[in-house]
């Protein structure tokens, strides 16, 4: 390969020794994103106003997606909440690119979920495409080859005429990158709701897996080690892209700054995660970082406050898709399938040959000093000389005003009370057509689930499950829940409610919970009701996995999420994984065989504020259902345990729909009909029958139990005084979903129903 270098182009050069001559020169900080009194600060920090390249390193890692400024006071509490017994299984936490757990036999899995939401309205395609490879990259650089992708998505209403363009968009860019990949995509949620039609929230987890001794951390230490550019060129593509459209919100009456969409190379993504397993298979990278938001800026000053705090780089070594490009613009610019590098310079001769094996291009940037200052050269002018740990870590903090909004009172006490439908049958073929409740097939038939032959179980299970080691079985689920209209109502509990639904589904699928990301999807954190609202979540989302026994391993927090001052509803997206000794033992989310017994686990109560019922009839007020995480704790050992043990053929947690969503999607998993009775059930528990069907009561599951096991179930449940009823029986030969005395609904016409919507609407 012939020598990666460029002849650079000759710009008029702001450089330090400029900056310290003309001190009154002004800088387009404010275009930039930063506030007047942060660009005050900067210029403390370095004792003199910053250059052009030293300005754009600080905005973009001190915008709110890099920086976390207005969370951070808040999201310490997911770490002063930890207990020790939390940690057993953590082999790294919060603050490297993504968690890292230990799942047994000497492995480990490293997951975590991030937001590409506002590239994503801009640009759905691409936005939605990057989204999944950023979120690779971060999973790379621990060390871990992928495994799978999630992507939890949320529209706007779905008979807007602008929603076709971002459904179409963002799902066939998720398809496009995913599947060029070779990952499969093993679940994820799809909700439409108009409050986000201006910001529609594009999350997307990845997952991957590595033996102990393949962990890397991203730091530059070792004085006189070589720091390396490699994968893409860097192009003019997403200059400041996630960075600062995630750190303002989208006003209808002014213009808003939108930066380029980063464009992303699936096939150049795939090449570098070969690459980068087989440099990590032959230990030549001592450190490596992957380069998504702030691009140059992020990747250097993290190595660099990361490690031994200083490292030297000459910045027109880096390699250009466009040679216009000012030094603010390559350290700015967002292009994707990047990585940085640390190399001993004994290991260079082989980390070279390696990349020219797979063909991939890289440059030579500097070195790791021990100077504490990362200095940077333009044609050996300094345009850039500062501590690093003032560009990556030490940034500003705030402590924004907080209040409980005013009208939160009036929506709580304005309890659902509708009229109950005169006829159940035609009620829950609405439900089943309903947006929200309807079949996501026309999505997920877009993405390819099974590529690899790993795994397990993906949509429509309640969970995503991967074979990770293919001699023992051993193996991963994993879920990703929330619930807007629940955190909307009260949002302590509603991230409660998202964290008991995860840990619940993966459960429910057989597997151990045993480790938590999440994804924090808000409004501006400059308005007090929205900053309260994310308190509040963080808050009851860091006492319930204590109360679970569950930590966050990392994840990413989404804010101005906003549109004219009106906000999303609070949406904290919860990914929780869980453990299997072998996969073989998984639990589907439907029953099969003729003649089981099927029974419903745990109490129905009048809960239907919030609820799915509710938001058709237009209602959105009163009270989530209630949280009882220790009542969450002894479900989910039940169904595991009964899993495990061979107890159950089919299992589904209830959550959104309640009761009446879970019998049909049973029926409707593998096309077998159930005779179902209420009575009993609507007696035990004081309810009526639509109730009984429509409540969104927690801590609830139906599963199928072959006859032979009816005794060893029952004993179970009956130890740990867990409320059971049976409430009916598989029938094959019956193509139906017969609630006796009240409906007898044959499947061809709930599954017409049910899998029409997103087809009738999209095409």
């Amino acid at each position: 390969m012939a020598k990666l270098t460029h002849t650079s182009k000759k710009f008029h050069i702001d450089s330090v020794a400029n900056a310290e001559a003309t001190p009154g020169q002004s800088l387009p900080w404010a275009a930039l994103g930063l506030k007047e009194n942060e660009y005050q600060r900067v210029e403390e920090i370095l004792g003199r106003r910053p250059t052009g390249a030293e300005l754009a390193m600080y905005s973009v890692m001190w915008s709110e997606h890099c920086s976390y400024k207005s969370s951070k006071v808040h999201l310490r509490q997911f770490g002063d909440k930890v207990t020790d017994a939390m940690k057993e299984h953590l082999l790294v936490g919060i603050g490297e690119n993504a968690g890292v757990v230990d799942i047994g036999d000497g492995w480990a899995v490293t997951f975590k979920v991030e937001s590409h939401n506002h590239p994503s309205f801009v640009e759905p395609y691409q936005g939605a495409a990057t989204g999944v490879g950023g979120i690779v990259r971060d999973i790379i650089s621990m060390g871990a080859r992928p495994v799978a992708v999630m992507d939890p998505l949320r529209f706007g209403a779905i008979d807007h005429p602008d929603t076709p363009r971002l459904v179409h968009g963002i799902v066939a860019g998720i398809g496009g990158y995913g599947n060029s990949l070779g990952l499969p995509n093993i679940g994820g949620e799809v909700v439409f709701d108009a409050v986000y039609q201006g910001n529609p929230l594009v999350n997307a987890l990845a997952v991957g897996v590595l033996r102990h001794e393949d962990i890397r951390l991203a730091n530059a230490s070792g004085v006189g080690n070589r720091v390396v550019l490699f994968g893409a060129r860097t192009g003019g593509d997403g200059i400041g892209g996630a960075s600062v459209l995630a750190s303002e919100s989208f006003d209808v009456n002014k213009p808003s700054k939108r930066p380029a969409v980063q464009v992303g190379d699936p096939f150049a993504e795939k090449v570098l995660i070969e690459c980068c397993l087989e440099l990590f298979q032959a230990s030549v990278v001592e450190g490596i970082q992957d380069l998504g938001a702030a691009g140059i800026s992020c990747a250097t000053s993290e190595l660099a406050s990361n490690g031994d705090g200083g490292m030297h780089v000459e910045l027109t070594n880096v390699l250009l898709r466009d040679p216009s490009l000012t030094p603010g613009e390559i350290l700015m610019s967002e292009s994707q399938e990047r990585m940085m590098a640390v190399v001993t310079p004994e290991n260079t001769e082989a980390f070279e040959a390696i990349l020219e094996k797979w063909a991939v291009e890289y440059s030579w940037l500097g070195e790791v000093t021990d100077t504490g200052r990362l200095i940077i050269e333009w044609d050996g002018e300094k345009i850039v000389d500062v501590d690093p740990r003032t560009v990556a870590h030490d940034g500003p903090v705030y402590e924004r005003p907080y209040s409980r909004p005013g009208w939160l009172d009036g929506v709580q006490a304005d309890a659902f009370s509708g009229e109950q439908p005169a006829d159940l049958r035609e009620a829950v073929l609405e439900l089943m057509a309903s947006p929200n409740m309807c079949s996501k097939d026309w999505v997920t038939d877009q993405f390819d689930r099974y590529v690899q032959g790993n795994t397990a179980l993906a949509m429509p299970d309640d969970a995503g499950v991967v074979r990770v080691d293919e001699e023992t079985g051993l193996g991963v689920a994993i879920s990703t829940d929330a619930n807007g209209r629940y955190s909307y109502l009260n949002p302590y509990e509603g991230a409660r409610l998202a964290l008991a639904e995860a840990y619940r589904n993966v459960a429910t699928s057989g597997a151990q919970p045993l480790a938590v990301t999440d994804c924090l999807n808000f409004g501006s954190p400059e308005d007090p009701e929205v900053m309260w609202q994310f308190a509040e979540t963080v808050r009851g989302l860091a006492d319930a996995c204590q109360e679970l026994g569950v930590p966050v391993t990392g994840g990413n927090v989404s804010l101005y999420n906003q549109t004219g001052g009106v906000a999303i509803h609070p949406t904290p997206v919860v990914g929780v994984l869980g453990v299997f000794d072998d996969v073989a033992r998984r639990t589907p989310s439907g029953w099969r065989e003729d003649g089981q017994a099927i029974y419903l686990i745990g109490t129905t109560k009048d809960e239907l504020d919030g609820s799915e019922w509710a938001n058709l009839r237009g209602h959105l007020g009163g009270r989530p259902p209630a949280v009882d995480l220790t009542a969450e704790k002894t479900l989910a050992a039940i169904l595991v345990n009964c899993s495990r043990d061979g107890m159950v053929d089919g299992a589904h947690d209830l959550s959104e729909g309640g009761l009446a969503a879970v019998l049909c999607e049973m029926a409707l998993r593998f096309g077998v009909g159930a005779r179902i009775g209420l009575d009993e059930l609507c007696e035990r528990d004081g309810v009526d029958a639509f109730t009984a069907l429509f409540s969104e009561s927690q801590a609830r599951a139906v599963v199928s139990v072959p006859r032979s096991e009816e005794v060893r179930f029952n004993d179970m449940c009956t130890a740990r005084n867990f409320p059971t009823i049976r409430i009916g029986v598989v029938d094959a030969e019956n193509q139906a979903l017969d609630v006796q005395g009240y409906f007898n609904l044959p499947l061809g016409q709930l599954r017409e129903a049910h899998e029409g919507t997103l087809p009738r609407h999209f095409g």
